[in-house]
């Protein structure tokens, strides 16, 4: 027998480089991720209702108002990436659910033990909830094209589109980890995600723009990582006035790595 036939499948992972180790571990909890999704779609069409009955119920009566004559004559296409980037927050900051459940099932400590670096773990997960965002863009998309929003396509602002929905996802998600390990049941991770996503909502330039806000209100809106989501999202899909350049992408990328880091440290407290 060959040296080459004598080297176990574990073997070959275990001599590949730290990166692509690391790297073949995020992608496997990704995969995971996705295919727990996959076996019960009922969570990602329920939650596709969300953006629908904002746009269909919401949208058109405060459009017919004209409650907000600074979205320029056109409310809906204004709130339609508010509302996906609502979307986003939503399907992303309960993520945590899954981490008490996996823990309460056992799944979490077996995971633990495995040689799975808990950032790799992390990253993993935070990057996996794009997935869920990735279907809110879909059904968002198709509602806005049913009634007639006109939105700007081309392949950069295609490209740019993923990028924030990755970077919003996996801040979102990550913040969720963050509570789940804090709060460490579900009960309490429903009620401090409705307490803590209602607000970052609200107070952020999905709905109205900043400026019509009182200015203590602007301060917290300026501090906000949803307005900054909003914002590009907004940029993309409709005019780049609307956006602040490359700040609205590195604001949410630092906040993403530092809410990763973050996450990485305070998963363990799960466990106690």
């Amino acid at each position: 027998m060959s040296n080459a036939a004598a080297v176990s499948p574990k073997d070959s992972v275990k001599r590949r480089p730290w990166l692509l180790l690391y790297l073949y571990h995020v992608v496997v909890i990704i995969e995971l991720e996705i295919m727990k999704v996959l076996k019960d779609p009922t969570e990602i069409l329920s939650r596709s209702l969300q953006p629908v009955i904002w746009l269909l119920l919401f949208g058109e009566a405060f459009s017919r108002m004209k409650a907000v004559p600074e979205a320029g004559g056109d409310y809906l296409a204004f709130l339609t990436p508010g509302i996906l980037a609502q979307s986003i927050t939503f399907v992303s900051i309960f993520n945590g659910l899954s981490i008490i459940w996996e823990r309460d099932m056992g799944l979490l400590q077996k995971i633990l033990t495995t040689p799975i670096e808990r950032s790799a773990l992390v990253l993993g997960k935070m990057l996996a909830s794009t997935f869920r965002s990735l279907c809110q863009l879909g059904v968002v998309l198709v509602v806005s094209l049913f009634l007639g929003i006109h939105l700007q396509w081309s392949l950069d602002r295609v490209a740019g589109l993923l990028a924030f929905v990755v970077l919003g996802s996996a801040f979102f998600s990550g913040l969720s980890m963050v509570i789940a390990a804090i709060v460490k049941t579900r009960d309490r991770m429903m009620g401090i995600g409705q307490l803590v996503t209602m607000p970052l909502f609200f107070a952020s330039s999905a709905l109205y723009p900043v400026s019509i806000m009182p200015p203590w209100l602007q301060v917290f809106a300026k501090a906000n990582p949803m307005s900054y989501l909003v914002d590009g999202l907004r940029g993309l899909l409709l005019d780049p006035a609307y956006a602040h350049g490359w700040l609205d992408g590195m604001v949410l990328l630092v906040a993403a790595l530092f809410i990763w880091a973050l996450a990485t440290r305070q998963y363990p407290r799960l466990l106690t």
